[in-house]
């Protein structure tokens, strides 16, 4: 209710003066009159001092906008010219503030840093990145292959330690993760395979299978691959 409706409702108006409604006293109409129109001017300057802090705001949290795209523009700039480690460096300053780009853009430089991390030796941090691209694009095929080959790649290290290893409990150990690792890289595989088909991943595929001794999903890997080849991209968008 806004004072102008208290005044009108409470006030009896059947002749100037003060009034007495309900035991309390009212202002005359001219005085009334005067209230509002001073509460009127309030509320405008308190508009006009919103309306500039809500400008202020806008501009601040553009410039922020303006700055990231710009460090974005840099790192693609650094990637393309092949400096990687300056790619790099430019990549982990903007990551804080990948949030402030649009989706598609942040996807795409999600799947461009961890390619980074991964041609650099640093597989765990390529995988978190991997994982958000994956999760946001499932059928872009180019990053099931990445974070595959990851997995295979760790795969085959424990099946290396497995094969050195002595002790019956560590073998034992190590054998339940080497198939952990290996049902973990298969899906990935697969997806890649089904969009863009290799004699070098299908034999992997195949041999994981066999080293786990899975033949029922082996038997039905034809099948799979028909299915998942029905939607793949293969080229991310950024705008």
């Amino acid at each position: 209710m806004n004072i102008q409706n208290v005044f009108v409702t409470e006030i009896v108006q059947h002749h100037e003066g003060v009034f007495i409604h309900n035991k309390r006293p009212f202002l005359s109409k001219l005085t009334t009159i005067r209230i509002i129109f001073a509460v009127n001017m309030v509320m405008r300057k308190i508009f006009f001092l919103w309306l500039l802090i809500t400008l202020a705001g806008l501009s601040a949290k553009g410039q922020a906008i303006d700055s990231t795209y710009s460090k974005y523009l840099d790192f693609n700039l650094a990637r393309f010219q092949g400096e990687e480690a300056k790619a790099l460096t430019l990549g982990e300053s903007l990551l804080p503030d990948a949030g402030k780009l649009s989706e598609k853009a942040k996807i795409s430089f999600y799947f461009s840093i961890g390619k980074i991390y991964d041609d650099s030796g640093q597989p765990e941090k390529a995988l978190l990145y991997y994982n958000k691209v994956a999760a946001a694009v499932p059928d872009y095929y180019v990053v099931h292959r990445g974070i595959g080959y990851i997995y295979l790649a760790k795969a085959d290290d424990i099946r290396t330690r497995y094969n050195a290893a002595t002790d019956a409990a560590t073998k034992t150990k190590l054998l339940a993760d080497y198939e952990k690792a290996v049902r973990q890289a298969l899906p990935h595989l697969e997806k890649a395979q089904a969009c863009d088909p290799s004699d070098e991943t299908l034999d992997a595929i195949k041999t994981l299978y066999k080293n786990i001794n899975d033949t029922k999903a082996l038997s039905s890997l034809t099948v799979r691959l028909k299915t998942l080849s029905a939607h793949c991209i293969d080229l991310l968008e950024d705008n």
